[in-house]
């Protein structure tokens, strides 16, 4: 049976703002998805120890007067969600995230901001993987659709339900099922196993950064600066989109 209508993982970080080398954990949510069918899963709330903007409130809802009262530390939050997905990589079962190079990159940041043992560690020295990115799959394969790219729009596009969006379940279990949704679109995609998958996704996304940053340069923005690592950033010392 193809990847897509096996077990899948949906994965997503709420957080404090849009760095994710900066930003931190405010909710998170592992929802265990087969053949689009819930299965069962575990969420998070978090003390962040920094303040929640207001723009970041404004989105997921969580407030800093809830979540210092009942969110776990930071520290322990992390380590749990970095143990959980480890947990499934180990056994190759894919880890299904929207843009996974916000959120992955996000929770290894935590990670070293908490002196806590980095997701490769936890895998023997092994990259993590396998990662199911429905973001930069659709962007390959329906390459010149217009419109958005946000969650939303792409859920419309497959005719995926995403009940509450920028709710940590929510999104979790919407990125699995237009994980599926894309699969069963595009042939191509569905027939790779997915630790090819998984390699062509660093391809596909290194090649888009190029091509945008080609974009950028020749708008004016000479200096434009996109990173194309996927699906997890290292610290770097200049900001880059």
């Amino acid at each position: 049976m193809a990847w897509h209508r096996e077990l899948l993982i949906g994965f997503d970080l709420e957080t404090t703002g849009t760095d994710p080398r900066e930003a931190r954990i405010v909710t998170g949510a592992v929802i265990e998805v087969r053949d689009g069918q819930v299965l069962g899963g575990r969420e998070w709330l978090a003390d962040p120890g920094v303040e929640i903007p207001a723009e970041a409130v404004a989105v997921h809802g969580i407030s800093n007067e809830r979540a210092t009262s009942e969110g776990r530390p930071a520290d322990e939050v992390a380590d749990a969600i970095a143990g959980v997905l480890t947990s499934y990589w180990r056994t190759g079962v894919p880890v299904v995230a929207y843009n996974a190079a916000f959120d992955l990159t996000l929770l290894s940041a935590e990670l070293r901001r908490h002196g806590l043992p980095s997701l490769r560690d936890r895998l023997g020295g092994l990259d993590p993987a396998p990662v199911v990115d429905p973001y930069t799959i659709d962007r390959w394969a329906d390459r010149y659709r217009r419109g958005k790219r946000n969650l939303e729009a792409v859920c419309a596009e497959y005719g995926v339900t995403l009940d509450a969006a920028h709710d940590a379940r929510a999104d979790a279990l919407a990125a699995a099922r237009l994980a599926r949704a894309i699969a069963e679109r595009h042939p191509k995609v569905a027939s790779l196993g997915p630790a090819e998958l998984h390699r062509r996704q660093i391809e596909w996304y290194a090649a888009w950064a190029a091509d945008f940053q080609d974009f950028l340069r020749r708008k004016g923005d000479a200096d434009a600066v996109v990173d194309g690592v996927w699906p997890v950033r290292e610290p770097a010392d200049s900001h880059t989109l």
